[in-house]
């Protein structure tokens, strides 16, 4: 059933991703970085890279999707995005995708630029330009035999132009973007056509602030409705994101293709911060299960006060520093403290800081007529006074800020005293863990020598036992293969009675049907003398009549004779490119049949020698000339018929001449004949049509299945041939006569003294495993293992590592290194353990 699942799996990726025309691998640029609001942005709309962006970062993206099937799709991203001045946003990435044994790896180059419309309003203008290769990768691929469908599918160099706009205000952006508008070929050189990945894409964003109180004070909400229009379905898709001033962020989002999703992202630091969303699939897809996406990112410090756009200061998880809301004037003046009124009270502020600035600037005229009119003396007074209280600000502002950075200074030693502390502690945790560690080891190692001795002195009294089974067991099975001699004897002869009775039914049905053939044929015989007789006497009319139509008298019977010949004569080229068209429809078919009785064949575990490759280049271009020739012969035919048939009614109605002489008759005959062989002509041409087409469709399914196959079904047929192997060895192979040394035994690869760690192994569960032997030959696996068994460990077992072709051989297995370690020292003198390693396997 996981197979089964598997396929459906592949089916519905080249559906949704891929783009394959005759040549085969072209691949339509669709990175899957739809449900993050944070990072990587500008593949969802190129002005992205500008739009509500302040900053610059370095991302690395990875997402897996439907993860509990193996060779699911996998898609990789670096990226260098962000805001580089004032109207300009840019970006650059890295991708690869992997969708089973296709691959596709390349890089994407963008670039926004904005034009301010207003102080609220702005037009954002972007361009995405991707360029990569696609194609089969090979190494991904498990055959037993060449596959000339995977030698033929090329690579290709592909590049594609994505462009979009924005226009923004205060709140909301509105834009527009079209998704592989043009898709270039370099290997063909020429643009792709009928791309389905080509799409038109609207979206509608809203950026604001929470007011409210404590935890989510000033946060930050963000959503974002997408519809993209594509040529054979429409997807809209929603996003909401909630930014807390403590450096945490979560959205939601919902797809009508890919379903819901769910993330959550974090500020580690103020630069370094990470994000995970979690994608399930529903609907028609709810049976791939889920998709998990992770983004590690560095923001770089933007210390550049732009016009358009305001930017949230970066709180952190590891960081002291407070969060706020900065926003930039058009003159670039120092930031100030983030108001927490709503947009109504922000107004009413503006209107009393207007009244209130020029209510100052009339007592500031008044007061300045005053000064003007006051003494020297009062002048001097005021003014000696103003630097007194200057004087006295610029001490308080000394003070404070000493104040600050003492408190400064005695928080970071309280901080440096406490780490001190902590370190302390955890070297003493440490060196109390390490004593004990060394205690359990001693412990262990008294506990493994007296066992040792005890296991001495069982394995002494089980050799005994031994060999009093071993000989009880060669009575039994010197028994056993008396008994199942004659058994096989008995069923031998049972067999050869069964053949002879067969052999003389037989015999009785041939003869009857040599009897049924000879009656046939002299039947035969007396019909087609009888017929050729009749036909001889029918010929001899049928020439008489013939003398009298061969020499017409009048204009009309004369063209028709012409026009009856010429049509007769184009009879055989017809009739050869028709049977020509046949035959060209019978290889195809044929070659159908080769292919599907190649992977029926395939799948029963039955291995086939694959057909030479031939050009279909050619055989397609001969038949397209077939075609053309047929139909054109065709219609030539046609419209001579029909000349005939109106010069056969003009003469009909022409009195001078009866109905019913012999070369009306003949022609009303003649011209009901040749419609009737020119329909069964069209609808002969029409059925080949309609049978080259299925034919067609078949080969494809067919051709799939066969890479399908190829790229899914060979590791499960290995391993249940590794597992009768293993079961054959243990049932069969006897303890050897004479002890086996260290010599006898092949290692193969030294593994060292490292603990080795492999992942994702399969049909082997996680743990410490004490390895005897590793090989990548299977031959000198299975001496190895058969000398195992012979030395009397009947244990023995070993897994195979697809990653690197090779098979590693124990016969014990451990939950922890302790265990694990111990049982290594206690290895003892078996010649098999001469090269005994750990292997950990994590799963």
């Amino acid at each position: 059933m996981k197979a089964h699942l598997l396929v459906l799996i592949l089916f519905t990726c080249s559906y949704q991703a891929l783009y394959s025309q005759d040549t085969d691998g072209v691949v339509a640029l669709d990175l899957p970085t739809r449900n993050s609001l944070t990072f990587n942005s500008y593949t969802i709309n190129p002005t992205f890279s500008f739009v509500r962006s302040q900053s610059k970062f370095i991302s690395i993206y990875n997402k897996r999707e439907w993860v509990q099937f193996e060779n699911a799709p996998l898609t990789y991203l670096a990226s260098y995005s962000g805001r580089f001045g004032e109207n300009i946003g840019a970006g650059v990435g890295l991708f690869q995708q992997n969708y089973g044994v296709l691959t596709t790896f390349g890089g994407i180059l963008n670039f926004a630029y904005n034009a301010r419309l207003g102080r609220d309003s702005n037009l954002t203008f972007g361009l995405n330009i991707g360029a990569y290769k696609s194609g089969v990768n090979t190494s991904n691929v498990v055959t037993n035999f060449e596959d000339p469908a995977l030698q033929n599918v090329p690579e290709n160099f592909l590049l594609t132009v994505n462009p979009g706009i924005n226009y923004g205000t205060e709140f909301l952006d509105f834009g527009l973007s079209i998704n592989n508008l043009a898709l270039y070929n370099f290997e063909s050189s020429e643009l792709i056509q009928d791309n389905p990945k080509q799409s038109v894409q609207a979206h509608i964003m809203y950026t604001g602030y929470m007011d409210s109180r404590g935890f989510f004070d000033e946060s930050k909400f963000s959503g974002l409705i997408r519809s993209e229009f594509q040529q054979d379905e429409t997807i809209i898709s929603g996003v909401a994101m909630l930014t807390v001033p403590k450096g945490i962020w979560g959205q939601v989002g919902y797809n009508t293709l890919y379903g819901a999703s769910a993330g959550l992202g974090l500020n580690i630091t103020t630069q370094i911060a990470i994000e995970y969303n979690f994608e399930k699939a529903l609907g028609d897809l709810s049976n791939f299960g889920p998709s998990h996406e992770i983004t590690l990112a560095y923001r770089f410090k933007n210390n550049n006060y732009y016009d358009y756009s305001r930017e949230d200061e970066v709180s952190g998880i590891l960081s002291t520093n407070g969060y706020k809301r900065r926003r930039v004037n058009k003159s670039k003046v120092a930031s100030s403290k983030s108001s927490n009124k709503t947009k109504a009270k922000k107004e009413t502020e503006t209107q009393a800081k207007i009244i209130a600035e020029q209510k100052a600037k009339e007592d500031a005229e008044a007061q300045a007529k005053l000064l003007a009119e006051q003494k020297a003396q009062e002048e001097a007074e005021a003014r000696a006074k103003l630097l007194a209280e200057q004087k006295a600000q610029e001490e308080a502002e000394a003070q404070a800020k000493f104040l600050a950075e003492q408190k400064a200074q005695e928080e970071a030693e309280a901080q440096a005293k406490l780490l001190a502390e902590q370190k302390a502690q955890e070297e003493a945790e440490a060196q109390a863990k390490l004593l004990a560690e060394q205690k359990a080891q001693e412990e262990a190692e008294a506990r493994a020598k007296l066992l040792a001795e005890q296991k001495a002195k069982e394995e002494a009294e089980a050799r005994a036992k031994l060999l009093a089974e071993q000989k009880a067991k060669e009575e039994a099975e010197a028994q056993a293969k008396l008994l199942a001699e004659q058994k096989a004897q008995e069923e031998a002869e049972a067999q050869a009675k069964l053949l002879a009775e067969q052999k003389a039914k037989e015999e009785a049905e041939a003869q009857a049907k040599v009897l049924a053939e000879q009656k046939a044929k002299e039947e035969a015989e007396a019909q087609a003398k009888l017929l050729a007789e009749q036909n001889a006497k029918e010929e001899a009319e049928a020439q008489e009549k013939q003398n009298f139509i061969n020499a017409p008298t009048d204009e009309l019977a004369k063209t028709m004779q012409v026009l009856a010949q010429s049509t007769e004569e184009s009879k055989t080229v017809q009739n050869e490119l028709l049977e020509q068209f046949n035959e060209i429809v019978e290889i195809k078919d044929q070659d159908l049949k080769d292919l599907k009785e190649e992977n029926d064949l395939s799948d029963q575990g039955i291995t086939v020698k694959p057909k030479p490759f031939k050009s279909v280049t050619a055989e397609n271009n001969t038949l397209r000339a077939i075609r053309s020739d047929l139909d054109n012969v065709i219609k030539a035919r046609s419209e001579k018929i029909n000349q005939l048939s109106n010069i056969y009614n003009k003469r009909a109605a022409d009195n001078a001449y009866s109905s019913t002489d012999e070369v009306m008759l003949y022609y009303d005959k003649e011209i009901k004949r040749l419609k009737a062989e020119q329909l069964k002509a069209a609808q002969l041409r029409s059925q080949l049509d309609a049978q080259l087409t299925a034919i067609q469709e078949a080969t494809e399914y067919e051709k799939r299945r066969r890479i399908k196959r190829a790229a899914f079904d060979n590791d499960e047929v290995q391993y249940k041939q590794d597992r009768t192997f293993l079961k054959n060895v243990k049932l069969t192979t006897p303890l050897s006569s004479t002890p086996l040394t260290e010599e006898d035994f092949d290692f193969g690869e030294d593994q060292g003294n490292n603990i080795q760690i492999l992942k994702n192994i399969k049909n082997i569960e996680s743990g410490y495993y004490l390895i005897i032997a590793v090989h990548s030959d299977i031959k000198r696996r299975n001496e190895f293992v058969t000398n195992v068994v012979a030395s009397g460990q009947s244990e023995v077992d070993f897994f195979h590592d697809v990653n690197t072709s090779k098979y590693y051989i124990y016969y014990e297995k451990f939950e922890d290194i302790g265990s694990a370690n111990n049982a290594l020292k206690a290895k003892g003198n078996k010649p098999y353990n001469g090269k005994m390693s750990i292997v950990k396997i994590e799963n």
